[in-house]
């Protein structure tokens, strides 16, 4: 259920919008086209998933949506990305500073090479309070241990002083997770956050990230290539293929049946307590250099329903079943995929 802020601002209000967004690298091999046309809507105390495998584009949009590519080599082309109306890449470098942190924030994959190793965890929380709060150090340490306790990190008072490496996997996570709430931004951007962890930690991180959305109502996007942990707490997905969205939907029909084959081969690859016995389907092939995508399709060469047409021509993201349905698929032949209930 959406928390106060999402009530307040009202659920089904776009909070994050992104539409038809371009991020290409020059580079001394040619121009890697990283993403191609992305767009989605974020709602306040909703999840969103962004889905695929690693190269898919998914990290880099994230990025870009922070501010936080290099430029050069990165370059955004074209596109929008609207917080709340406002269009972040019209801002300044200082303007985007001042957004970063307190309106939008992010969860970065690894947390020990995030956090600096020479400062306490405690420093590099207080950070956040005296620079963008004005806040002495006495009252941005107190502000730390609130911090902490929040995301149950045990012995918050005692820890503060502690090194990023003295920490665990997992409570490293809940540290980047503290960090990124510390200004109670309206989006989190959480990239791959449960890498690395065991799935007993991961299954704690994405509790405690579904608890913290329900007490703020911010909106999460969830970055991830695992449909095994979006499973319970995405409310709509958008999977990624070679910088390209193959299909959007609610997460249940997403599950029921697949719209698009890469979707399907994702699904195929995880393992299911349903259906005891069965052989995993790993994908074949690897995804394609993004400096020299195939003609038509760019997962035809791994797809077993591939045809003739598929080489030829690049299917459009389009509508699947009913115009009020929201869901699309960029697949020729979507229809008959879902008369076989998402099986190939």
């Amino acid at each position: 259920m959406p928390g106060p802020r999402a009530a307040a601002a009202g659920a089904d209000a776009p909070l994050l919008e992104v539409d038809d967004l371009h991020v290409e690298f020059r580079t001394s091999r040619g121009t890697v086209h990283a993403v191609n046309g992305l767009g989605y809507t974020l709602h306040a105390g909703r999840t969103l998933a962004l889905l695929g495998e690693s190269g898919s584009g998914k990290s880099v949009a994230a990025q870009a949506v922070m501010g936080l590519l290099p430029t050069p080599p990165a370059r955004i082309t074209r596109g929008t990305v609207r917080l709340r109306g406002q269009d972040l890449l019209r801002l300044s470098d200082a303007e985007h500073r001042k957004v970063r942190g307190t309106r939008i924030a992010m969860v970065f994959q690894d947390a020990l090479s995030a956090l600096n190793p020479v400062l306490t965890v405690g420093d590099q929380l207080g950070e956040m309070f005296r620079v963008h709060r004005g806040l002495r150090r006495r009252e941005a340490r107190a502000k730390a241990v609130e911090l902490m306790d929040r995301v149950r990190i045990p012995g918050a008072a005692r820890r503060l002083d502690d090194y990023p490496h003295q920490f665990s996997g997992g409570m490293r996570q809940r540290v980047m997770i503290a960090m990124a709430l510390a200004l109670d931004p309206e989006v989190v951007i959480a990239d791959e956050p449960t890498t690395a962890l065991d799935v007993t930690v991961q299954a704690q991180i994405m509790r405690l990230l579904a608890e913290l959305q329900q007490e703020t109502g911010m909106g999460l996007l969830l970055i991830t290539h695992d449909l095994g942990v979006v499973a319970s707490v995405a409310d709509r997905i958008t999977v990624m293929y070679a910088g390209r969205v193959v299909e959007e939907s609610d997460a249940p029909r997403l599950y029921k049946a697949p719209a698009h084959p890469y979707t399907r081969g994702l699904l195929d690859s995880v393992p299911r307590l349903d259906r005891h016995g069965e052989r995993l389907v790993p994908i074949p092939g690897s995804p394609p250099d993004l400096a020299r995508l195939p003609a038509g399709c760019a997962f035809h060469p791994r797809c077993g329903s591939a045809r003739p047409r598929c080489a030829a021509e690049r299917p459009a993201l389009l509508t699947v079943g009913a115009p009020d349905a929201e869901r699309r698929s960029a697949c020729h032949f979507t229809d008959e995929l879902l008369d076989r209930g998402g099986r190939p």
